[in-house]
């Protein structure tokens, strides 16, 4: 049972009928995930370092820059998926901007969306342009 959960694969159908902040919930620890593994892959050995340098990706107003930088290379339906995720109601942080964490939330939405659909090239394609993207920022 726990092992078919594991596994279970969704149509794209089923996917896009999901609730997007669960989308969003799924989106971000991929991503969380992703960017823990770019920093060890360079190099990084000390967790307070990584973990200092892992906000600086994952804070909700650098995923609403990368998001607003890849809107023109999205498709009809990703960005439809970024725009429910926007919009979905959710609790904002003290810390975080309501519109950064609106645009954040449509980030994780389209990665989560991306991942339960098995576009895993897409999905890396996009997270390593998120990367550049606050790379170029941090210069």
């Amino acid at each position: 049972m726990i092992q078919d959960a594991l596994e279970k694969k969704f149509t794209q159908v089923q996917v896009k009928a999901m609730n997007p902040l669960a989308l969003a919930y799924i989106g971000d620890g991929i991503y969380s995930d992703r960017i823990r593994k770019y920093l060890i892959g360079i190099g990084h050995q000390n967790v307070n370092i990584m973990t200092k340098t892992s906000v600086s990706y994952v804070r909700a107003s650098a995923q609403a820059i990368v998001v607003h930088a890849l809107i023109p290379e999205l498709t009809e339906d990703e960005l439809r998926i970024v725009k429910r995720g926007r919009n979905t109601f959710s609790h904002v942080p003290k810390n975080a901007d309501a519109g950064d964490y609106g645009y954040a939330t449509g980030y994780e939405a389209l990665l989560g969306y991306l991942y339960l659909c098995q576009e895993l090239k897409r999905l890396d394609a996009l997270i390593i342009k998120s990367i550049h993207i606050i790379n170029q920022l941090e210069q």
